[in-house]
């Protein structure tokens, strides 16, 4: 096993593990699926994750796997309120091992190597277990809430969604 920062180069398996962890048939193997509540196969592509990728303060750390395949991915962007985390990916197939765990552990880490304090992210407000996880890991409600992007290039929703925001100090 192995955390490191992703590069360009690995954005074709990236994207693909980020869209079989949310969504599609494959989706549903693991427990982090939206697949039942935005329609669509896609949670990303390949231009946007290359935007991402791209800025100044954002990094995707990677989960390679002792084959040498990317089984994990967190995406972390450092900004005014601390350093923000999303898409916290991991293989369907791979769920409940530990994987996550070590990549937010990893996240805190980097957090802490670049001055940020806080760390935050979005998750859909239905996704309890998701939260009941974030929470068993130090993550708390902030009480602050987000609307769903607009744009439905990545789902359409199949019921009313909204963002609630969790943050952990570190």
């Amino acid at each position: 096993m192995q955390i490191s920062p992703a590069h360009i180069k690995d954005i074709p398996d990236l994207v693909a593990l980020i869209n079989s962890a949310y969504r599609g048939e494959a989706s549903k193997k693991g427990w982090t699926t939206e697949a039942d509540l935005l329609k669509g196969v896609l949670r990303t592509d390949i231009p946007t994750l290359t935007e991402i990728m791209n800025r100044l303060h954002a990094v995707i750390l990677k989960y390679t796997s002792t084959e040498g395949s990317i089984t994990g991915s967190v995406f972390l962007e450092k900004q005014e309120r601390g350093l923000y985390l999303g898409m916290l990916s991991v293989s369907p197939l791979q769920q409940a091992g530990g994987v996550g765990k070590q990549l937010m552990k990893a996240a805190e880490q980097y957090a802490k190597e670049n001055k940020c304090f806080c760390i935050f992210m979005t998750v859909i407000s239905v996704r309890r277990e998701l939260i009941a996880w974030y929470e068993r890991l130090g993550y708390q409600k902030t009480g602050e809430t987000k609307p769903l992007p607009t744009d439905t290039k990545f789902g359409m929703p199949t019921q009313a969604l909204e963002f609630i925001i969790m943050e952990k100090k570190v």
